[in-house]
């Protein structure tokens, strides 16, 4: 996703709208494998947002879009500045929200300590695209006009604003020197202080000199007042970490975990920094499941390739399978340049199960010819082979041709299924590889001819038993063929039906320990208003025991009327409740919120797989943005 930021202050959004936002939509529309376009036009910023199609190259992107807005750029209102393009993941979330308080510092004080000290050193990890600051309070020089006392005194805002655009502007006035002493050249042209824009001169009339404090109040403070951050109840700064296309989640979050602590011991007293969310814990908790499922799934085929066959020195040649199988599948995936992840984790899991079939065809002939022909276990072993290597080699093929097309499947699925589908294949390749050539050597190395013992005696009597069972029920089943006939017919019927009203979504919700409320006021609803409920909704949670941190940020995107609550939760041992349940509880909580609309969702557990919301709907209109905007009022109410 490419983000093109420009901002025009004083504009209005309309303004914003027919002069920028416009003119750079359409240029950059027709750039190659673009998805959609999106912009957002506010009072003094204008957002257009490219997002493009999975599995475009991102720095080709990148250089395309900056052409296309660079061919408009003329077309922009002089006053405008710059657009600034940002190349990211076309993730709504960030990875990870860190939060910075400190009660010994303003907000002022603090945002300026955050961009100075500790942006720099986020930003220079490895992995890290942006690292967006939510309730920033950055120093500006606020001028507070008096129209009354402008208008008696005979001024107009334009000659304020021309007075101190003369008495405040940068200067390289160069430098002097002679013979052995060169001395650069200072101008201070930009003042500093309050009192100094103060005492500007804005005009003069019969000898009395109207300055700008005779007409305004100036006052060194936030240059935006409406964003407000609290963590826990307290007022405090958030770092938004963003990873860049190509970073490894896990490799970006383990580095923030280092630093993190490095820049707590340089912090001035009484600030503090703590991670709040941390996508990856999630990532990382699955992974640790995975590989302890992988042992479990190991010690499960063993126990059940010793039951079938009976003999210890049989189970040797199968087991050796699955290590060989595995440790080539990874040396494939390096070689691809794919990664260990869950999907490629979950694929060595199934594929357990499979990479021991075709080895457990091959010791079990050898061990038949070794039983019927009196064959030593060296012989046996080319026999055996002769016979069935056509059919070992026709059963991995197959299996690996139903896995193999995943790896070209194309979309989100396809980005999402490739690695998978490259295990399976190429395990079930090279375990059919490893039965025609290891097996059958070990086979004749380590099987012997002669009494079987006492516990393959067992085995062999239980199984004959269970042979017997069987043949009687089909035996029986087959003397009624129409009763047999109609119980499959009614089972493939039953299949179908269940197949088709089963719900379908593309990657069941998770608890990630972490649930997102969006508010939205009235749209002529200040800062003060969005807080004052926000603080209510604060207030309803406090007696929620599974959670470990709650936060809130009104006015993070822009508009006052916008806000959303974040709450964080105890770890999955230490509470009783999913998030699926403790979301049904906030939801119902917040029914009793009346001056707003606020709805709990969790955030989305694939990467691009959404926002957390099911439905997103486009609505298209000729007409002026009241029009769209009472539309899509009737829409939501419906």
């Amino acid at each position: 996703r490419q983000t093109i930021t420009t901002a025009y202050p004083g504009a209005s959004a309309d303004l914003i709208q027919g002069f920028i936002s416009a003119p750079i939509a359409r240029a950059v529309a027709s750039t190659e494998n673009i998805d959609y376009v999106t912009s957002a036009s506010r009072p003094s910023s204008s957002t257009v947002t490219v997002q493009m199609k999975l599995g475009s190259d991102p720095d080709v992107a990148l250089n395309e879009v900056l052409s296309k807005v660079q061919s408009v750029r003329g077309d922009l209102p002089d006053e405008s500045e710059d657009p600034v393009i940002v190349k990211g993941t076309g993730e709504q979330f960030a990875m990870m929200y860190i939060s910075m308080q400190n009660p010994n510092m303003t907000p002022e004080q603090l945002t300026e300590y955050i961009e100075r000290v500790v942006r720099p050193r986020m930003s220079t990890v490895e992995g890290v695209a942006d690292v967006q600051i939510f309730g920033a309070a950055e120093y500006s020089m606020r001028v507070w006009i008096d129209p009354i006392k402008l208008a008696a005194r005979g001024v107009t805002a334009s000659d304020v604003l021309t007075a101190i655009n003369a008495s405040n502007f940068l200067s390289a006035p160069g430098n002097t020197e002679n013979e052995y002493v060169a001395t650069s050249i200072t101008v201070r042209s930009t003042l500093q202080t309050p009192e100094a824009f103060a005492a500007l001169p804005l005009r003069s009339t019969d000898g009395k000199v109207v300055r700008l404090r005779d007409v305004a109040r100036v006052e060194l403070a936030a240059a935006n007042t409406d964003t407000r951050v609290t963590f826990n109840g307290k007022p405090g700064i958030f770092l938004a970490i963003f990873p860049t296309p190509a970073a490894n989640p896990l490799t970006t979050a383990e580095a923030i975990h280092d630093i993190v602590p490095t820049i707590q011991e340089t912090l001035p007293q009484g600030m503090t920094i703590e991670i709040v969310y941390d996508s990856t814990e999630q990532i990382s908790a699955s992974i640790e499941e995975v590989f302890k499922t992988i042992g479990e799934a190991v010690a499960i085929v063993i126990v059940v390739i010793l039951l079938f066959l009976g003999s210890f020195r049989s189970v040797l040649m199968p087991i050796v399978t699955i290590p060989l199988s595995l440790i080539g599948v990874c040396f494939l995936l390096f070689t691809l340049g794919y990664s260990i992840n869950l999907l490629s984790l979950l694929a060595m899991v199934l594929a357990i199960g499979l990479v021991v079939d075709d080895a457990i065809v091959v010791v079990e002939n050898i061990h038949r010819h070794m039983e019927e022909d009196g064959l030593s276990p060296m012989q046996a072993a080319f026999n055996g082979m002769r016979e069935i290597s056509s059919a070992v080699i026709a059963m991995t093929i197959t299996l690996a041709a139903v896995f193999a097309p995943l790896a070209f499947t194309g979309g989100l699925t396809g980005a999402l299924f490739r690695e998978f589908a490259v295990t399976l294949a190429g395990s079930v390749v090279l375990s059919g590889v490893v039965a025609l050539t290891v097996t059958p050597m070990m086979s004749a190395r380590i099987l012997r001819a002669g009494s079987h013992s006492r516990f393959q005696r067992i085995v062999d009597n239980t199984f004959r038993r269970v042979e017997n069972v069987y043949e009687r029920l089909v035996s029986g089943s087959l003397k009624y063929r129409p009763v047999t006939l109609m119980i499959v017919i009614a089972l493939v019927a039953t299949t179908g039906f269940m197949f088709t009203k089963t719900a379908g979504e593309l990657a069941p919700e998770e608890d990630q320990g972490f649930l997102l409320s969006l508010v939205n006021a009235p749209r002529y609803a200040t800062s003060d208003y969005t807080e004052t409920y926000v603080n209510q909704i604060l207030g309803l949670m406090n007696d929620i025991p599974e959670t470990r941190a709650r936060f809130s940020a009104v006015a993070f995107q822009g508009p006052t009327n916008s806000a959303f609550v974040g709450f964080a939760f105890k770890d999955w041992a230490e509470r009783e409740r999913s998030s699926k349940e403790l979301q049904e509880d906030i939801t119902a909580r917040l029914t009793k919120v009346a001056g707003v609309e606020a709805f709990v969702f969790a955030p989305p557990t694939l990467p691009g797989s959404g926002g957390g919301l099911p439905v997103s709907m486009v609505v298209r209109s000729t007409g002026d943005a009241s029009q769209v905007f009472e539309a899509a009022e009737d829409i939501k109410n419906k």
